[in-house]
């Protein structure tokens, strides 16, 4: 029992040398969406900029992997799908799909909500945020 507790351990601290989730930059705030309100940046700020923007707050867990390679991954792939830091009309072609996520309850990620409760948005906020976001971002056309 020992040994797989040191052999753990041992592994622990390797794994801490690998450079992957350790780029902890946020790159210069180029252009924001014009938003339909400051209620909506408001809200979005609260339970979004952290993923999917160039305002990132790096907690010290974020340095400490293997949590820092979770973490890091859904800051990169949160920017690439929306990143409001660096915002060009069309360059998003999926921001309007950013109320649906909400509405449905994809986003925030629970696992986010876990260790950032402050992030968490109550059903009006929530609400106000959709009609926003449709608002801001438009809104998903269904296919008939």
């Amino acid at each position: 029992m020992k040994k797989i507790i040191l052999t753990v351990l041992g592994l622990g601290v390797l794994i801490q040398f690998i450079p992957y989730g350790k780029d902890h930059t946020n790159p210069n705030v180029i252009a924001e969406p014009k938003w339909d309100s400051p209620k909506t940046r408001e809200l979005f700020m609260k339970a979004c900029v952290d993923c999917h923007s160039n305002e990132t707050k790096w907690p010290a867990y974020s340095n400490i992997a293997p949590i820092s390679w979770i973490v890091y991954n859904h800051v990169v792939e949160g920017r690439e799908h929306l990143n409001v830091s660096e915002w060009k009309e069309g360059k998003y072609k999926d921001a309007n799909e950013a109320a649906e996520e909400v509405e449905e309850g994809e986003m925030p990620l629970k696992s986010y909500l876990l260790v950032h409760p402050e992030a968490q948005l109550s059903e009006d906020e929530k609400k106000i945020l959709i009609e926003g976001l449709k608002k801001t971002f438009g809104e998903e056309k269904e296919a008939h």
